[in-house]
């Protein structure tokens, strides 16, 4: 496939979390900055990526403007790999993980939904799945810092139907208190976003252990890819999981080899896109480890997620943040509520973010 062209934008979506916005982010969060990437064919064929941009999308868009968009305009795509790989090594100078793989990641999404579409195929279907199946999918809360708060929203996922919640506190008395609220209808699991050192990090796990129906503890320490210690808070009741904060397969591989955790989570808008992402899960199922992957996003790269959890089902669960956005940057009702999802058979990903969305909400440059 010959590329014409390459466009990207950033939008940026409020959403309403009934929260402080504090805590698990740099500086408040009460918006959804996305880099959407949009390729073109020379056959007027489109393909659609996101390209990871919490705080820095304007970081992330200017790599895919002025490094990424001058190597794909008028190139000829053969083998979307080879591409990807191609660019990483033309990127390295500047880094292999953070804000370049961000912006490579989506470009690679891109040129997938574009590969699947003149196809005439679901991108599920490209990624080598068989059928359409229907998704779970976990409410992942934000971060509340109080009991009662995080307790309401809890019993609210669960009223509408949520079978898993994820917890995002750091204080073992509003877990406990959470906990309590869930009352045995659905596991629950806790990502503390590195917050806790080792010593806090064991001593609550013991706590955990008491607490029935924990799932997992994700990135309990600082740095995220300390893998020696990480595999030191295995083992001890309660299933370690991380992977959203490291890059493309080599990170991964090293932290399999380390035996770091229990359940890798890439995030296919960070790792390296869908070339990255489906190494990862060769990578998983050959050391028979779990895949949970890291999906709080409203576009591309949620339903990107969707087609790779439908065409490779030894993942177990996707994440489904659990906010209220102003708008829909993509209407998702077609494929089901939050927490059960089924794709259906239209080409690529499927769905496009709606323009009116997109216009009302993109930044001005």
């Amino acid at each position: 496939m010959k590329i014409r062209s390459l466009e990207a934008r950033v939008v940026e979506v409020p959403f309403e979390d009934r929260g402080r916005g504090l805590g698990i982010t740099p500086s408040a969060w009460k918006s959804m900055e996305t880099v959407l990437i949009r390729v073109e064919d020379t056959d007027g064929n489109v393909g659609w990526g996101e390209a990871f941009g919490y705080f820095v999308a304007d970081a992330t868009l200017s790599v895919v403007e002025t490094r990424l968009k001058p190597l794909i305009e008028g190139a000829t795509v053969e083998s979307i790999p080879a591409w990807t790989k191609a660019a990483q090594r033309a990127l390295h100078i500047f880094g292999r993980y953070g804000i370049t793989m961000f912006a490579i990641s989506g470009v690679d999404m891109a040129l997938w939904d574009l590969a699947a579409k003149r196809k005439r195929e679901p991108l599920w279907k490209t990624l080598g799945g068989a059928e359409p199946v229907t998704l779970r999918s976990y409410a992942s809360l934000v971060r509340y810092g109080e009991g009662d708060a995080a307790a309401a929203i809890c019993r609210r996922a669960l009223d509408e139907g949520y079978a898993d919640i994820k917890l995002h506190e750091i204080d073992m008395a509003v877990i406990e208190t959470a906990h309590a609220a869930v009352d045995g209808r659905a596991p629950v699991s806790v990502d503390v976003n590195c917050a806790w050192t080792d010593a806090q990090s064991l001593a609550n796990i013991e706590q955990l252990k008491a607490l029935e129906g924990i799932s997992w503890l994700e990135e309990p320490i600082f740095p995220p890819e300390d893998f020696a210690r990480l595999a030191r808070l295995r083992h001890h009741g309660v299933p370690i999981a991380a992977g959203e904060n490291w890059c493309t397969s080599l990170q991964f591989q090293q932290a399999v080899a380390a035996q770091a955790v229990d359940y890798l989570q890439p995030s296919v808008s960070k790792v390296g896109g869908v070339t990255e992402f489906l190494e990862i899960v060769e990578l998983a199922r050959a050391a028979q480890t779990g895949v949970l992957p890291h999906s709080p996003y409203f576009g591309p790269g949620f339903l990107t997620t969707l087609h790779l959890a439908t065409a490779h089902r030894d993942m177990l669960q996707v994440e489904w943040l659990y906010v209220e956005p102003a708008a829909e940057l993509i209407d998702l009702s077609s494929i089901g509520p939050g927490h059960q999802l089924r794709l259906g058979d239209a080409p690529g990903i499927g769905l496009a973010p709606d323009e009116a969305v997109v216009s009302r909400f993109a930044r001005a440059r």
